[in-house]
């Protein structure tokens, strides 16, 4: 397994539009994908699940990835959260 938190710096914390692209780009992988904050988890390929986590700017979050492509999807989240979260 691999995984790594993440705090968001975006004023406007995860709203749809980048929440929808952040679950396209998963839904590339076969590992599975889940989002931690807190004692909440969901599934990362899932929009309205990680809608529900309702991330704000300043909050810290982990992202897991398990399986096959575990590298290389951990990487691209890492990626995109960067550069637009």
């Amino acid at each position: 397994m691999q995984e790594f938190s993440y705090t968001i710096t975006d004023p406007n914390g995860i709203h749809a539009r980048p929440a929808g692209l952040f679950v396209q780009k998963m839904q590339e992988y076969q590992s599975r994908v889940m989002i931690n904050r807190g004692d909440q988890s969901v599934d990362g390929k899932k929009l309205i699940a990680l809608m529900k986590l309702r991330l704000k700017c300043g909050q810290t979050f982990t992202v897991q990835a398990e399986g096959e492509d575990e590298v290389a999807a951990i990487e691209a989240a890492r990626d995109f959260l960067t550069a637009n979260l």
